[in-house]
């Protein structure tokens, strides 16, 4: 079970918050850019992102290219930083990204795509490569993709379960992950195959497993507003309605707090995304939620909802 990297979303205050409330099998940081490492300025504004705790391990970086040479560097400097492994996004359908031919417009060119994997494996020989990809571009090319990524002996693939034409706008489509592992033993390959997209909870995720027959799920967006979303304790699970929203709260406050601390460098607006999503399902979510989108840092969220409680005792 694989936390899946977001930008402005799983970023090192976040996945502290993970860590200790519901810590997946793995985690991914947001994904950064290759090139931008490679660059003095940039190298000091993104370091900020590759920020980690030992709580996180085993933690991969995510990073994005389209230049081999720039792959290279940034992967020996990832091997360096400690992380235990390195991924490829190859699937983003950000125009900004896409432009560098990067992303998911790697898709299109599986000869680079190559190259990129190579190269990051010559800078950061001693760490585990995987990508994260989709199933095709403007339409499913798997049969065709999938080989030319499996020909590299990545330790992993993580595939969303749509096309870059597709964005999230339709149903991520589960049956190609099993075409995507039935692709796998037909070559013999020994690379694992992660599925993504629209998986709700770690019950639906075992089922699509049970079902796919794949290695494992990558849950995103589920995430959202509830960082307890990887545990299985049932002791926490069987609390009160109260306790339950006492306990979100708690960690609401907490990420705030965090995002302060290690995020400092992020406007906090990118924090108040995040308030719609733990304030959802109980009486007065929708007026907490308008003061706290008033507030201007942890410190006054802080306030907010300790206020909040005492109105709940």
């Amino acid at each position: 079970m694989a936390l899946a990297p977001m930008a402005d979303v799983t970023d090192t205050a976040f996945r502290r918050i993970i860590a200790k409330y519901g810590k997946p099998d793995v985690m991914f940081t947001e994904f950064v850019s290759a090139d931008g490492l490679c660059h003095p300025d940039g190298q000091k504004r993104l370091f900020k992102d590759l920020q980690y705790s030992e709580s996180e391990r085993p933690i991969v970086a995510q990073l994005f290219s389209a230049r081999p040479e720039k792959m290279e560097e940034a992967g020996a400097l990832i091997q360096r930083l400690g992380f235990d492994g390195l991924d490829i996004n190859m699937g983003c359908p950000d125009r900004n990204v896409e432009k560098q031919g990067a992303g998911a417009a790697l898709i299109k060119n599986p000869k680079l795509a190559r190259e990129v994997i190579r190269a990051a494996r010559r800078g950061a020989p001693r760490l585990p490569l995987s990508v994260k990809t989709r199933l095709g571009y403007n339409k499913d090319e798997l049969e065709m993709w999938l080989p030319e990524l499996l020909e590299e002996e990545l330790a992993a693939v993580t595939i969303h379960a749509r096309t870059r034409k597709e964005m999230s706008k339709v149903p991520a489509r589960w049956e190609k992950i099993a075409k995507a592992v039935a692709i796998r033993n037909n070559l013999g390959s020994k690379t694992l195959i992660l599925g993504n997209g629209d998986i709700s909870d770690l019950q639906a995720a075992r089922k699509k497993i049970r079902k796919t027959g794949a290695d494992g799920i990558m849950l995103g967006r589920a995430i959202f507003g509830n960082p307890f979303l990887f545990l299985n304790s049932q002791e926490f699970k069987n609390g009160s309605q109260s306790d339950e929203l006492r306990r979100r709260l708690k960690a609401m406050v907490e990420h705030a707090v965090y995002f302060k601390e290690l995020c400092g460098h992020k406007n906090f607006a990118i924090m108040k995304k995040h308030f719609k999503a733990y304030l959802d399902g109980f009486s007065g979510a929708k007026e907490l939620r308008l003061k706290l989108m008033q507030a201007d840092n942890a410190d006054e969220v802080e306030k907010i909802i300790n206020e909040f409680l005492k109105l709940i005792n």
